[in-house]
């Protein structure tokens, strides 16, 4: 592992999140209460052995480039060990990347730097556990020119991967990006065998088919859509490495995998940890999930007395967060959020330093960081009202956040700005005092 070196592609938007993207990139969206997204692919990286690790931003990079420079920091550089933080530079041309395989190609004196014999290429916006030693040893037993990790997937949601085709030994026979019909697994009519963005490449065989690839005017410059099919096709050895065969946590006879990339999917995965036993094990001292260890005091709940009496049931509370005669139930409070007397926040995530009236009532919504919730304010009880001011998902989670709170419906002030009665005058705005 000492002699692979990977990239981590983290430089999308997420644009099916909608305004929870609107400011910072899809790998650094908050996830589990004191989590990023891209920790995952990291935490992987270093508890498979491999510490040499570059990360390609694009979108709106500097909240993910601040987490990775602070949380990050711990590996040795006198040990070999790094994670470089490599920011969209137009290397080669005034083009910013077009595609996957563009931003690996735009990077390469950066990988030579490390003087790999393997490169690990990885999206960093998928929550997963993963041991990719596993994988590296699948690649180099079977001689491949290049691995493409894959997962069984249902077949009517296979559309929006790259699927593929395999013979008996797994060697990739068709690969198709996101087709319009999917091939279904023999045997298995309602399942498609898809990529999961993760490829594994001898350096030197990478660094020539990119040069190929970026030759080409015809192609998109994307791993999925151009480099791996045309690898296929010219009959180079392709193989498919099962996440079976690697995945460190398996869910019955199934490995966890989850692509957050829409509303719906960010939200039934953060809900999916307050279960009893979730799907997702974060209590894994073997594998765990790094990130920045922020400086807070613990979560505080404040006040015994009936109807007055801070509580959180089936919940994940955070460091830094003071629940003060409020009831939280089946919700994620992510760090530093307030919730004063008399509120419920049911089947919510709520993500750092949100401030939240009294009497107020969250149900199944989603609340971004920032936000100053007024006394009284009311979301996810009638999704028609709802759908006025917020993002209401096909699911119906509402999705709150500060720039939606400062547009004011017709003849209101804005919410942040609402003038608070006599009686509740002291808890606006909100603070630990007069919490």
């Amino acid at each position: 592992m000492q002699h692979v070196y990977a990239v981590v592609l983290a430089g999308g938007r997420g644009s099916r999140l909608y305004q929870l993207t609107d400011r910072r990139a899809k790998p650094a969206l908050p996830f589990a209460g004191k989590l990023n997204i891209i920790d995952f692919a990291l935490s992987n990286c270093v508890n498979s052995g491999i510490r040499r690790v570059g990360v390609l931003t694009q979108y709106k990079a500097q909240s993910l480039i601040r987490h990775i420079e602070r949380g990050w920091g711990f590996l040795q550089s006198a040990l070999g060990e790094f994670i470089d933080v490599v920011p969209a530079q137009q290397q080669l041309d005034e083009r910013w990347y077009s595609g996957t395989a563009n931003a690996v190609w735009q990077n390469l004196e950066i990988v030579r730097e490390a003087r790999p014999e393997y490169v690990l290429v990885l999206a960093g916006d998928h929550v997963y556990k993963m041991d990719y030693a596993r994988l590296l040893a699948d690649h180099i037993t079977a001689g491949a020119d290049a691995t493409v990790a894959c997962i069984e997937v249902p077949l009517d949601q296979a559309r929006g991967f790259g699927v593929m085709s395999v013979d008996a030994d797994d060697r990739i026979t068709a690969f198709t990006e996101k087709p319009a019909q999917p091939q279904a697994l023999p045997g298995k009519p309602d399942q498609a065998l898809a990529s999961m963005g993760i490829y594994v490449f001898g350096t030197e065989f990478l660094c020539a088919k990119l040069a190929a690839d970026a030759a080409d005017p015809d192609s998109r410059h994307d791993f999925g859509h151009d480099v791996i099919p045309r690898l296929v096709a010219g009959g180079h050895h392709v193989l498919a490495h099962r996440f079976t065969e690697s995945c460190v946590n398996m869910v019955g006879n199934k490995p966890y995998w989850r692509d957050v990339g829409t509303v719906d999917a960010f939200w039934e995965a953060n809900i999916d940890l307050t279960h009893v036993v979730p799907e997702l094990n974060l209590y894994d001292d073997e594998w765990p999930i790094l990130s920045l260890q922020r400086q807070v005091p613990p979560a505080k709940f404040v006040f015994d007395d009936e109807g007055r009496r801070g509580m959180a049931m089936d919940s994940l509370i955070s460091g830094g967060c003071i629940v003060s005669g409020a009831t939280v139930r089946r919700s994620i409070l992510f760090s530093k959020v307030r919730v004063a007397e008399a509120s419920l926040v049911e089947d919510s995530v709520i993500l750092p330093n949100v401030q939240i009236g009294r009497r107020v009532v969250l149900k199944r919504a989603i609340v971004d960081k920032g936000c100053v919730l007024p006394d009284g304010f009311r979301a996810g009880l009638n999704l028609d009202e709802d759908r006025a001011r917020f993002h209401v998902s096909p699911r119906g989670v509402v999705l709150i956040t500060p720039d939606m709170l400062a547009a004011p419906r017709p003849g209101e002030p804005p919410a942040h700005a609402l003038p608070a009665t006599d009686e509740d005058s002291a808890a606006m705005p909100l603070s630990p005092l007069s919490l």
